[in-house]
């Protein structure tokens, strides 16, 4: 019966192999994004007088700066074997386009969503004073649900991984 769950459990991995990895790769630098931001948004509520939509502004910038930096190195490394072309063993710069288009149409509507909500509940939660660390990370975490949701939904749309999840 164990066997039997194995081959299951590696059938379905095989299959989904690059979205799960995918996935992997955006949650580990979520995760980052996730601990700079509250570190960020608890220090620049210091001052009495701080704008509470400001720090809610300049701390998804601060992801940001973690968050994409971190997701495209993970990314490269991940799937830097398709980019290389199979019989010539050069760069497939059409290869890299094409991913590079897909990606942007899959993370812009995916990003404008996670923005919105996550400035939209990081704000309300500071205007009900919550600690400025607490309302990061429980921002964070309703729109990294929805920003899920909605990446994969796209990059499924845009068939990022065609070959290999089919």
């Amino acid at each position: 019966m164990t066997k039997f769950w194995l081959c299951k459990y590696n059938n379905f991995y095989q299959k989904y192999k690059n979205t799960i990895l995918f996935n992997k790769n955006l949650i580990l630098s979520g995760i980052a994004a996730f601990f700079a931001g509250a570190i960020f948004t608890q220090l620049y509520a210091q001052p009495a007088d701080s704008n509470n939509l400001l720090n809610a502004a300049a701390t998804l910038s601060v992801e940001y700066g973690v968050y994409i930096p971190l997701f495209a190195m993970l990314f490269y490394l991940e799937n830097k074997y398709r980019y290389i072309h199979p019989t010539t063993g050069q760069k497939d710069a059409r290869q890299i386009k094409r991913d590079i288009k897909k990606l942007l149409a899959a993370f812009s509507i995916s990003e404008l969503i996670y923005s919105a909500s996550k400035i939209s509940v990081q704000y309300y939660l500071l205007l009900r004073n919550i600690e400025p660390y607490q309302a990061s990370m429980l921002a964070d975490i309703l729109a990294w649900t929805i920003f899920l949701v909605c990446i994969n939904t796209s990059i499924k749309a845009v068939k990022l991984f065609k070959k290999s999840n089919k």
